[in-house]
C-alpha cells in the first residue's frame, strides 16, 4: 500500500488486484475511479465472494474452474458442492472491498488457543527499519518468537521495538523472544522464493536449534 500511495502521489495510479489461476485468473481489482490501495478492490461483476467461518475467502462464478484435470481428489478439496472455490487466503470484506490478511495454512495457533495470521503482524514489525526481514514462530507455543535479520544484538531492545509496533493488536500478539541473524535471506541461500517471498518452513528449519533454545529459556518481558 505504501508504494501504491507513493505512485498515486506522483500521478501514476497503481491498481492492486487479486486472483489465481483457478479463477481465470482475476477475482477482484481496484478501479481508477475507486482505488483503495490497502485492499485488492471489489470483485468482478460476474464473481461472487464470501468469507467462510474460519475467515477463508471463497469465490464463485462462471470464470471459476470446474476442477483440476484428471485430479478429482484435488478438485474436491478446492471446490465445494455449491461451486465455491476455497482460495486458501484469509480475508475481510468491508464496504464491498476485499482485504487479504494472509494464507490460511500460515495461521499460528498458540498453546492457549489464540489464533493469528502472521503476515499482518510481521508487516507491522518490519515497519521499524532495525528489522530487515522477519518471521514469527508460535504454533503450539505459549508465546511468539520473532526470527529476524538485523544488525542489532540487544534482544531486550529488539523485543521492545517490535512490541512498540504491535500496540494496535490484541494483547496476546506480543513478541517475547527474538532469534537474530545478520545474514540476509535470499533466493540463493534457499530462504526466499523466486518471487521474494520468505520460505517459512525453511527459516524454521534453519534456526530450529536457536528457536528451541529460546523457548526452553522462557519469555523475556
Amino acid at each position: 500500500p505504501a508504494i501504491a500511495w507513493l505512485f498515486l502521489g506522483l500521478g501514476l495510479p497503481v491498481l492492486q488486484g487479486y486472483g489465481m489461476t483457478e479463477a481465470s485468473p482475476v477475482i477482484s481489482v481496484n478501479r481508477p475511479e475507486s482505488n483503495v490501495p490497502e485492499s485488492v478492490g471489489m470483485p468482478l461483476d460476474n464473481v461472487e465472494v464470501r468469507i467462510a467461518a474460519g475467515g477463508e475467502l471463497l469465490a464463485r462464478g462462471p470464470s471459476i474452474m470446474k476442477g483440476y484435470w484428471n485430479n478429482p481428489e484435488a478438485s474436491a478439496k478446492s471446490l465445494d458442492r455449491e461451486g465455491w472455490l476455497h482460495t486458501g487466503d484469509l480475508a475481510e470484506i468491508r464496504d464491498g472491498r476485499i482485504f487479504i490478511r494472509g494464507r490460511l495454512k500460515d495461521v499460528l495457533v498458540l498453546s492457549n488457543g489464540e489464533k493469528l495470521p502472521p503476515q499482518d503482524v510481521e508487516l507491522a514489525i518490519l515497519g521499524d527499519g532495525v528489522f530487515e526481514q522477519g518471521v514469527l514462530v508460535g504454533e503450539g507455543r505459549p508465546f511468539l518468537t520473532l526470527v529476524a535479520v538485523t544488525q542489532e544484538t540487544d534482544e531486550k531492545r529488539l523485543i521492545q521495538r517490535a512490541n512498540e509496533r504491535l500496540k494496535g493488536f490484541p494483547g496476546y500478539i506480543r513478541v517475547r523472544r527474538v532469534v537474530t541473524t545478520r545474514e540476509p535471506w535470499t533466493v540463493e541461500n534457499g530462504l526466499l522464493t523466486p518471487t521474494l517471498k520468505v520460505k517459512r518452513e525453511r527459516v524454521h528449519e534453519k534456526f530450529r536449534t536457536e528457536i528451541e533454545r529460546a523457548y526452553a529459556a522462557g519469555a523475556l518481558d
